[in-house]
């Protein structure tokens, strides 16, 4: 049905009164699965008795409806005949036959009872055209005299639809006098004797003006037709006090004194608090997508250098424990990589680990995002929202960049590692959760808290059980297994065969210092399996040139000289590079004197030598 054709059946709808009531947007829904049949003079269209599946509006023509010999009348263009197959495939209760070349549109059952469910303006129009004629059978007794079966059968149907309606109908007059309800009705308004009261003492305040100024306006303005949703969601107040929130559609029809308005309301009570569980399931479930995103493509922790080896085996100590961790180290050395091997490694890997980036999100947020919030805590707050410590309970927290978390918040994260307990913002009602916390930053926390930066007290509680993770640049022939593994990855993804590293493009990937780290080599790789030609890469018109130009000609170097003063300044800054790589830890399996290849005594005497002393 193309636009032309789709605007004309709608229009032509929109004249049948039984559509009369139902919106134009409603119309266009129903007209996109009708069927358009003709049927010749003579042509039986449906007999007595036989199962209704469907209704039909005469688009032209005429026909007969009757019962064997005996006619009962005509009815022509714009009519409707087999209305009450829309409810049930009892037998047709007379035949129907054209009378001259007849087009009509056939609306089968499962399609009306299927766009009923799905489109409440639809079916509030419906409802509203069949509580009309409801209201109007004994007129209709009289012109049916002759069929009076058929009409207690209608009587019958109609009542049943609007009794057997989930929602609440509730009908009253221009005195605002309930008329009629329904079986769903007297349940929501806790009265089964509701008839004849003033609808607008089952409402509270706000909800009664409401349903009020609409009627008001209405009489006040004129208005042909009254077929609205309620413009927000009104509380009833039930006989036994029950509150309940409700959203619904009122409608009028009749003129003066026989006006009519038809509200029909819906409990979303239940589907509020199921909201409420979709909106827990689904940041839950983002953040498990994010956690199997990482497991399956982050390339894992590939460690052969002894650095690397260390922290992993400093992952399995801590792991089997509940111990806060705080992961010390670059931009991107793989921090997070480190969190989740602990939690994996962890008796809590059956529950979600979560993850905060506490430098991304704005100081204004964060409690939220964190914490969570009631309803009206804050402009914007129109509903209530878990925070990610809710979201984390009986698993693990990922607060990455902790450095940058806002310092009056600080007090709050310290009481949940202290007593297990938080306030969501708003709230005076104290969550209880039981999470892990692991802790990362790049910065020197310690530092920062002899500066007034981070406080004191929350960074030893932080840093229960420390881990350094080393920057590339200091884990050997890592780099090159990464590398190769990054590139093994981005091959198959691109679907691009890409050669082996060979010894110069290790050296070359060896004598860059890598300031971003694995996440730099990560991103170039991906830039260079992009562009690679016949499965080579070009790493000395990829690599920064600036930082492998030194290096590469470290054979006109190697001839310099250096003097006393400049042998004892290279090997002062040697001493404390090792020394801040262990976090001045001398001796020891992982100590400095270890890496530098001297006894723990002789590095002692080197330091006080060289005037190597422990900044506080």
């Amino acid at each position: 049905m193309d636009k032309t054709e789709l605007q004309q059946i709608t229009k032509f709808l929109s004249q049948v009164s039984f559509f009369s009531e139902v919106s134009d947007i409603s119309l266009k829904h129903l007209c996109q699965n009708l069927n358009s049949e003709t049927f010749y003079k003579g042509d039986t269209i449906f007999e007595k008795d036989d199962a209704g599946n469907a209704m039909y509006v005469i688009l032209n023509g005429k026909v007969k409806i009757h019962e064997n010999m005996h006619t009962y009348g005509f009815i022509g263009k714009g009519e409707c005949f087999g209305e009450y197959a829309l409810i049930d495939s009892q037998p047709r209760s007379a035949s129907v036959t054209a009378e001259e070349e007849t087009s009509v549109l056939k609306i089968e059952r499962p399609y009306f009872i299927d766009l009923m469910t799905k489109d409440s303006g639809f079916a509030q129009g419906i409802l509203s055209v069949m509580i009309k004629r409801h209201r109007e059978l004994d007129s209709t007794q009289e012109q049916l005299a002759n069929s009076k079966k058929q009409l207690e059968q209608a009587n019958g149907k109609m009542s049943g639809l609007i009794n057997g309606a989930m929602d609440a109908i509730i009908m009253f007059d221009s005195k605002f006098r309930i008329i009629v309800t329904n079986p769903s009705a007297d349940a929501l308004l806790e009265n089964d004797d509701a008839l004849q009261r003033n609808v607008l003492f089952f409402f509270d305040e706000a909800s009664a003006e409401l349903i009020e100024s609409i009627v008001k306006n209405e009489k006040e303005d004129n208005v042909d037709a009254l077929n609205n949703y309620l413009p927000s969601v009104v509380k009833v107040i039930g006989s036994d006090e029950k509150e309940t929130l409700n959203e619904g559609t009122i409608s009028r029809y009749g003129e003066g004194e026989d006006t009519f308005y038809t509200l029909i309301l819906r409990n979303i009570e239940e589907r509020l608090a199921a909201q409420d569980t979709i909106s827990l399931l689904t940041n839950q479930t983002e953040y498990l997508a994010d956690e199997i995103k990482e497991l399956t493509s982050n390339y894992g922790i590939i460690a052969q250098d002894d650095t690397m080896i260390g922290v992993l085996n400093l992952v399995e100590q801590v792991a089997k424990t509940d111990a806060t961790v705080l992961i010390n180290g670059e931009t991107g050395t793989g921090k997070e990589l480190v969190a989740r091997a602990i939690h994996q490694a962890s008796t809590r890997n059956d529950k979600p680990l979560i993850r905060i980036n506490c430098g991304a999100i704005p100081a204004n947020l964060i409690e939220s995002e964190l914490f969570g919030h009631e309803k009206g805590a804050f402009t914007g707050a129109t509903a209530s929202r878990k925070g990610r410590f809710l979201l984390a309970d009986k698993g693990t927290i990922f607060l990455d960049e902790i450095g940058e978390m806002p310092l009056d918040l600080q007090p709050k994260l310290l009481r949940i590692i202290q007593e297990g307990e938080f306030d969501p913002v708003g709230s005076s009602e104290t969550v209880k959760v039981d999470v892990r916390i692991i802790a990362a930053t790049h910065r020197d926390l310690l530092t920062y808290s002899k500066e007034g930066k981070f406080r004191e007290d929350l960074y030893y509680r932080l840093n229960v059980f420390p881990i350094v993770v080393p920057p590339l640049r200091e884990r050997g022939d890592d780099i090159h297994l990464i590398a190769q593994e990054i590139i093994n990855q981005f091959s198959a993804k691109l679907n691009k065969k890409m050669n082996p590293l060979g010894e110069g493009d290790k050296a070359l990937l060896s004598r860059y210092q890598w300031p971003g780290n694995v996440r730099e080599l990560q991103n170039i790789i991906e830039r260079a399996v992009i562009i690679a030609q016949n499965g080579n890469i070009s790493w000395d018109t990829l690599i920064p040139k600036s930082s492998v130009d030194g290096p590469i000609h470290a054979d006109s170097k190697a001839e310099k000289i250096y003097s006393s003063e400049e042998m004892t300044k290279l090997e002062r800054e040697n001493i404390l590079r090792a020394l801040k790589k262990t976090r001045w830890k001398i001796s020891g399996k992982n100590g400095a004197a270890a890496i530098l290849k001297l006894k723990p005594t002789t590095l002692t005497s080197k330091m006080k030598a060289l005037n190597i002393v422990r900044p506080i």
